[in-house]
């Protein structure tokens, strides 16, 4: 049972340094590449075997807009492993996986429904 929750934290403390690490790589392409710019990491999920990272993005032009910027992504995806592995030290670089976050999209239509609701009381 320990040991489940020393793994645990260790992963949310590698998660916490690779969103920070990769935060900051991401920001420096897209101030580097202008097809980039508006795209924004939101979060990062590390597998539980610590293999794979999946890297959660966000644009204001949507999903659509996304995938047309994941074709430059994955031309820098092997920069940004070999960045990540200078810069935090670690036996393995976990493999990236991109993808959209839709998770601010649904908060922020929740919350028009709820100002909606508030709105119609009144």
């Amino acid at each position: 049972m320990d040991n489940i929750r020393v793994s645990s934290i260790k992963r949310e403390q590698k998660e916490t340094l690779l969103f920070r690490e990769i935060s900051q790589l991401v920001l420096q392409l897209t101030l580097d590449d202008s097809r980039l710019h508006g795209l924004f990491v939101n979060r990062v999920k590390l597998s539980a075997d610590k293999g794979m990272c999946t890297i959660f993005f966000y644009t204001d032009a949507g999903i659509d807009a996304f995938k047309e910027l994941m074709k430059t992504l994955i031309l820098y995806k092997p920069s940004l492993r070999s960045a990540i592995a200078a810069r935090i030290p670690s036996r393995y670089v976990p493999n990236l996986l991109f993808k959209f976050d839709s998770k601010f999209e649904k908060q922020q239509r929740i919350e028009q429904l709820l100002e909606k609701i508030k709105e119609e009381k009144q």
